[in-house]
């Protein structure tokens, strides 16, 4: 009943034809604005990028045993963007799309390229009170998480447990070791202004089942309340280094109309920091989590989930020299059984180069080396070693 492994392995080549980024943070995105008149302006930033990926596949059984090759994008999805603004009296209105899109075509699905809608909101707000947002963005919990990795847009791990290797999507970076992904969602959201570096956010998210029952037709899951997430994040100087901290956290509960199913409760906490000084950065973060998917904050493809722990880090570090950067990662997560329906550990280790031809080129190389451990089914062990080389476009 609990065995969720076939449901993440069918669901993630679908999911993930488009997933993961969140914007590599939209400040770093040289927009290009289309229209400014009129206190409206109209703009569009975009982001593209292939890689060619080698990867050594171990697991359990040697069945599967193989060595791959493919052309593909990395953890970062491509994407076109276009953003909204306009200045009413004292109110700042404004609003995002953003489509991302797979490059990934193969014999399946034939040039059947999918595109995705990861953000469709609207905000209003001023200084003095601080934004609301409606519409579909990314969560909160676990956000900083994942928009500060140091190898965002580098590729990461590639799962074959999880059926990444072969997959038409995006690879997992480190989604699994070390947080998980704050899937988009649709949400009402309240940012406060930032005072001497401290934003708080708060909002309420679509709720997600957690308590369906496959083996039963004749019960339904619901949820009284919507999922509860926050943020809250803040950001100093000290001795002349540059400092960003975040704590996030979600709540909900999930119910059966059969009630000898039993009830879900649903909590998480995410935190972090990373510290700038020169051209060294250093982070480190963790998440820790119960009745959670610890692959998805939205539970996607619906896993048989239990009130069971998860919990995970990541460690970083990376440097600049000249058009230059090196970065070193290593996350891990331990969680007791609603990932694949059992325990197991899963550990991801990197190292990148990315090189910037200019502001808007980078050249990227990595190694990457994942592990499943599987704690009581040694059928889920898997070593997977990668090396990819690759190019990103953005503006």
């Amino acid at each position: 009943m609990h065995n969720n492994k076939k449901a993440v392995s069918t669901l993630l080549p679908l999911v993930l034809a488009s997933a993961v980024a969140m914007t590599v943070s939209q400040s770093a995105v040289a927009e290009i604005v289309l229209y400014d008149q009129d206190d409206t302006t109209f703009s569009t930033d975009g982001y593209f990028n292939t890689f060619y990926v080698h990867s050594d596949v171990e697991r359990a059984g040697e069945q599967f045993d193989r060595k791959q090759s493919r052309v593909k994008m990395g953890f970062l999805p491509n994407w076109i963007g276009f953003n909204f603004g306009k200045q009413v009296g004292d109110l700042k209105l404004g609003g995002r799309s953003s489509f991302w899109v797979t490059i990934n075509d193969s014999e399946s699905n034939g040039t059947e390229t999918g595109i995705d809608v990861r953000q469709f909101y609207a905000t209003a707000g001023n200084e003095q009170w601080g934004e609301v947002l409606f519409g579909k963005d990314f969560g909160l919990f676990g956000r900083s998480n994942i928009l500060l990795d140091e190898m965002l847009s580098g590729y990461g791990q590639v799962s074959d447990t999880l059926g990444l290797v072969d997959g038409g999507g995006v690879s997992f970076g480190n989604i699994g070791t070390g947080y998980p992904y704050p899937f988009p969602t649709s949400q009402i959201t309240y940012r406060s202004p930032k005072v001497s570096g401290l934003r708080v956010a708060a909002g309420i998210m679509d709720p997600v089942d957690t308590t369906d029952d496959t083996s039963s037709t004749l019960d339904k899951a619901y949820q009284e309340a919507p999922r509860f997430e926050t943020e809250i994040t803040y950001e100093f100087e000290l001795g002349g280094t540059q400092f960003y901290t975040w704590i996030n956290g979600m709540q909900q509960s999930s119910d059966n109309t059969d009630s000898s199913i039993e009830k879900v409760d649903s909590k998480g906490l995410g935190y972090g920091v990373q510290a700038k000084m020169g051209n060294l950065s250093l982070t480190a973060s963790g998440f820790q989590a119960e009745g959670i998917n610890p692959f998805f904050t939205n539970n996607a493809g619906e896993a048989l989930l239990r009130e069971v722990d998860s919990d995970g880090y990541l460690l970083q570090g990376s440097y600049r020299f000249g058009k230059n950067r090196v970065a070193l990662s290593y996350g891990q997560t331990q969680d007791d059984g609603n990932g694949l329906g059992g325990e197991a550990d899963y550990e991801t280790r990197g190292i990148a180069l990315f090189h910037s031809i200019n502001d808007n080129l980078t050249l990227v190389a990595e190694l990457n080396q994942f592990e499943i451990e599987g704690k009581n089914s040694p059928a889920l062990d898997e070593e997977t070693r990668t090396f990819a080389v690759g190019a990103a476009l953005s503006f």
